[in-house]
């Protein structure tokens, strides 16, 4: 859950009252944030570096508050206060009106872009007045919502402007790293692109986000009408147009490979900040359309009074009632929704509400969410206990219970229990092997954050051989063994695979130790009260399998059905490994025993 951290005086001066810290914390507790600690600047420094390094740091309180990972709304001190002032009075409303003296500001989206990051979405912030506090919080809800939702500008970038120092309309292009040149924010120099890249590679902040977009052929820019760039997202911003506590009209730019959370980003920063705005001058909003994208620019200013004139915006038609088991008028829920920032009105028939979702709330996409704002505002506590309706024993599942089992007599028998990455790479379950990577009906992940990380592994002895690698050195005999699940493509399924719970066991010693590895066959069959032999019964017989030596690798039968193999495996998996002494393995699916 991300947490926010907040000035204790500066949040009771804005929510109107002082409270105690066991008070605030209630109050928390009841809009479903936790208070997480109370400290002070000074306290943070001298734990994490010492009492002479905190020597001069600030004694003013802090609030460091836990808001839900999906509450994009509650991630500065404006967002908290209007959430909290809303939980104890009336929900604002969020209107836009046009300019009285000027045409909307527009942001002309060129085809190019469609190469590195293809939309783009903006906003007018005009006559808005900053104090320092203010302007810090601005700041932090940028880094905020860049490390959340923006995932960390991968998604989304957020660039801001003083109006004032640029003109419209704006541009918002792609070109070749040598042609674009400008003087990035702090900065004295101009750079071009290609040596901006190498600039912040030793940047502590900037580096992070350098591999987003520096692999590409082109990189995205935007323009002003006179040529002048105002970022380059999602890198850096330019010198020329850097906000100040002197700013009074913000242009607000997000950047995105995702539209959706494009829209969702600009509408906090936009709603976020509208109390800071002069209401007296009014704003727009333009719909433009080019050939190659559609795109929309948005120049607001923003009314706590009037009715929605964004479509986008859903209304959702639900009855929470039943769901969480109380008894109230239809009315007195529609009061509770209020209060979660969901304007609600009871509908004609009195059993129906409909819920007005503003733009604050992007996290509200289902009915079951409103019934959980319902809940929250009632109070989880004042919901009476009632026996439930229908009778239930809880039950291990069958298939872990068996595992379970298994797990406690394997260790008992000598061997350690590992718990290996259920992704790994095409190498992994394929080469390694001496497999083709065809043949092992693997899901392969489409955009892979690493190499080792490629595919849903197919078999656990892959991962069993690593980890005998990473301890090669520990006393010899090495026995490991794991109980998990693999990944197989399976069409008959509807989303195209399954999971398959195994066994697999390694047995790692100056010799092969075959005998060790079919005596925990053995073990595990007297175990399951299956007996040696044919039909009913279980038995092995000669099989050819690449992964094991020729001649010592045989198929386990049980019930008539193939399970599994053993076997000693082969020099060249050995050395794939990085291994130099012999091993033998048991792999057997234990589905088949339910």
């Amino acid at each position: 859950m991300p947490t926010v951290s907040v000035k204790r005086d500066l949040l009771f001066h804005a929510l109107g009252r002082t409270y105690t810290d066991e008070e605030f914390d209630e109050l928390c507790f009841e809009f479903g944030l936790e208070l997480d600690e109370i400290t002070s600047e000074k306290d943070i420094i001298s734990r994490e570096q010492g009492d002479t390094k905190a020597e001069g740091a600030s004694d003013v309180i802090l609030y460091k508050i836990d808001v839900p990972a999906n509450r994009y709304d509650l991630l500065c001190l404006e967002g908290l206060v209007r959430g909290l002032q809303v939980f104890k009075m009336e929900a604002p409303r969020y209107r836009r009106v046009s300019p009285a003296s000027s045409e909307p500001q527009r942001l002309v989206i060129t085809k190019e872009t469609t190469a590195v990051r293809p939309h783009a979405v903006a906003a007018v912030l005009r006559n808005i007045t900053f104090t320092q506090e203010r302007y810090d919080s601005f700041i932090e809800l940028q880094e905020k919502l860049h490390q959340n939702v923006c995932r960390k500008r991968t998604l989304v970038a957020i660039g801001t402007h003083d109006l004032d120092t640029i003109s419209g309309p704006f541009t918002y292009t792609a070109k070749p790293p040598g042609d674009i040149r400008f003087k990035p924010l702090n900065q004295a120099k101009e750079y071009t692109a290609q040596e901006l890249m190498s600039l912040y590679k030793t940047d502590s902040h900037l580096r992070h986000y350098l591999h987003i977009i520096e692999d590409e052929a082109v990189y995205p820019v935007i323009y002003d009408s006179n040529g002048i760039v105002l970022s380059m997202p999602p890198i850096i911003n330019g010198d020329h147009s850097k906000i100040s506590l002197n700013t009074k009209n913000v242009f607000i730019e997000c950047t995105a490979t995702d539209l959706t959370k494009a829209k969702i980003v600009l509408d906090m920063m936009v709603t976020m900040f509208f109390q800071a705005t002069d209401l007296s001058v009014p704003g727009t909003v333009s719909p433009h359309h080019h050939p190659a994208v559609c795109f929309l620019l948005w120049e607001n200013i923003l009314e706590p009074t009037g009715q929605y004139v964004h479509s986008d915006y859903p209304h959702s038609i639900c009855n929470p009632q039943p769901f969480f088991g109380i008894s109230e008028s239809t009315e007195h829920i529609a009061q509770l929704l209020t209060k979660m920032c969901l304007r609600s009105e009871v509908m004609s028939d009195g059993e129906q509400i409909e819920v007005e979702i503003p733009p604050t709330r992007s996290d509200v996409i289902h009915a079951c969410d409103i019934m959980e704002d319902a809940a929250m505002a009632y109070g989880f506590n004042n919901i009476p206990r009632t026996t439930p309706r229908t009778y239930t024993i809880a039950n291990q599942l069958p298939l872990n219970k068996l595992s379970e089992l298994l797990r406690q007599d394997l260790a008992a028998a000598g061997f350690t229990e590992a718990l290996t990455f259920a992704l790994c790479s095409q190498e992994d379950i394929a080469d390694k092997l001496l497999k083709n990577i065809s043949e092992t009906r693997a899901c392969r992940i489409s955009n892979p954050k690493t190499a080792e990380f490629q595919v849903a592994r197919t078999t656990l002895l892959s991962g069993l051989l690593k980890t005998v690698a990473a301890n090669r050195k520990m006393p010899l005999p090495l026995r490991l063994f794991e109980i998990s699940d693999v990944v197989l493509k399976d069409e008959s399924k509807d989303v195209g695979a399954r999971n398959n719970r195994r066994l697999c066991a390694v047995y790692y010693n100056k010799s092969p130790g075959f005998e060790v590895i079919h005596g925990l066959m053995d073990r595990v069959m007297q175990l399951l009260e299956i007996k040696p032999g044919q039909g009913n019964g279980y038995h092995i017989q000669a099989a050819d399998d690449s992964t094991f030596f020729p001649g010592r690798c045989a198929e386990i039968f049980a019930c008539g059905k193939s399970i599994g193999r053993l076997g000693v495996l082969h020099p060249d998996v050995i050395n794939r490994f990085e291994l130099t002494m012999p091993c033998s393995a048991l792999d057997i699916d234990i589905e088949h025993f339910l």
